[in-house]
């Protein structure tokens, strides 16, 4: 898949921006504070707890992507933009936020932020601001359900959380029911499913996430499956291009023509 998506963009007819994943492989791979042996994203450190996890996470692109090779990825990765756009349309891993970006953006001052080491080590340092606002961008925000009285979930791999994603796509969000993204088959701490939010009426700074402009935004990150759904997958300025391809479902993309809302016959699919 990385080698399809490399010679897309190599060849112009394809666009891309920073991702979780990205950003992770970087951490992974780059040793903090140089000399230390440590790294951005703690692995093979019996020390920290989080090391397994993370392993366990990276396994598949450190098996499937050669030594030789892997250098060279990590340097295009590093190439990223952690947001790329225009006035007449815009590309973003997780969420759009304009705070987030400009705070990005002043803090490293680059198209590829993440190239000198110790913006990335910001980035990835709890208690940053830098911190926040790549969580923000390359994650997407959330919002805490049990701060609203709701109990925790169980993720699709039985993590206990008791935050949800933001729809932050949604403009029509007014209640904790219609901004959190809870389409999974998540459960209760006993097993249950998971019972669906109470119509809580948000406040402005729940719904501070939301995008309101009319410039189309086109991201990933959150999964899809299936045919694209109007207002789940897309609206009139937001499109989701992140579907299960490596789950038995088709790549997907959206050839964008300059137009200025959303048009779902512009989704292409291949098998």
């Amino acid at each position: 898949m990385l080698e399809v998506v490399k010679a897309m963009v190599d060849a112009g007819t394809a666009r891309i921006v920073m991702g979780n994943h990205e950003f992770n492989a970087l951490a992974y791979a780059a040793e903090w504070p140089e000399g230390s042996g440590k790294y951005l994203r703690p692995h093979d450190d019996p020390d920290d707890r989080r090391a397994a996890k993370n392993t366990k996470q990276h396994a598949a692109f450190l098996e499937q992507v050669r030594r030789d090779d892997r250098r060279r990825y990590l340097e295009w990765f590093a190439d990223d933009s952690a947001v790329a756009g225009s006035r007449r349309g815009a590309r973003r891993a997780a969420c759009w936020h304009d705070d987030s970006i400009k705070l990005v953006e002043n803090r490293c001052g680059s198209s590829a932020p993440f190239a000198e080491l110790r913006h990335l080590a910001a980035a990835s340092t709890k208690g940053d601001e830098l911190y926040d606002a790549v969580e923000t961008l390359l994650k997407g925000p959330e919002i805490s359900l049990v701060d609203r009285g709701q109990p925790e979930y169980h993720d699709k791999d039985g993590h206990p959380r008791g935050s949800a994603r933001v729809q932050w796509w949604n403009s029509e969000a007014r209640t904790l029911r219609d901004i959190a993204e809870m389409g999974g088959k998540f459960t209760t701490a006993t097993g249950e499913p998971y019972p669906p939010l109470p119509e809580l009426e948000l406040s402005g700074g729940d719904q501070s996430y939301v995008y309101t402009a009319q410039v189309p935004v086109f991201y990933g990150h959150y999964w899809r499956q299936g045919s694209p759904k109007h207002r789940h997958d897309w609206t009139n300025y937001t499109a989701c291009v992140d579907f299960s391809a490596v789950k038995g479902g088709k790549l997907t993309a959206y050839r964008w023509s300059g137009e200025t809302t959303i048009d779902p016959g512009h989704y292409v699919t291949a098998e």
